[in-house]
């Protein structure tokens, strides 16, 4: 069943996407799935050990339930020192 997601990008995934968010309909039942459903289109091979993720603004793992509705946040890792 698909579900209206909105999704944020941030960084350097923000600048691949070409914009900050975007709302899909998409079949997604995990915040993984909404990764994996949107990787191409934010030009990224990085594993999801890497990454953080966010559900209605709350840090979650990457097997998080995602509904209808929700917004998912995708952050890519972080460098620096």
């Amino acid at each position: 069943m698909s579900k209206q997601i909105t999704v944020r990008y941030f960084a350097a995934f923000r600048e691949r996407a070409g914009t900050d968010a975007e709302n899909l309909r998409i079949e997604a039942d995990t915040a993984r799935d909404v990764f994996e459903r949107v990787r191409d289109r934010i030009g990224t091979a990085e594993p999801l050990a890497h990454c953080k993720v966010a559900v209605n603004d709350e840090l979650v793992g990457w097997d998080a339930r995602v509904e209808d509705g929700d917004t998912v946040l995708l952050f890519p890792p972080v460098a620096g020192g």
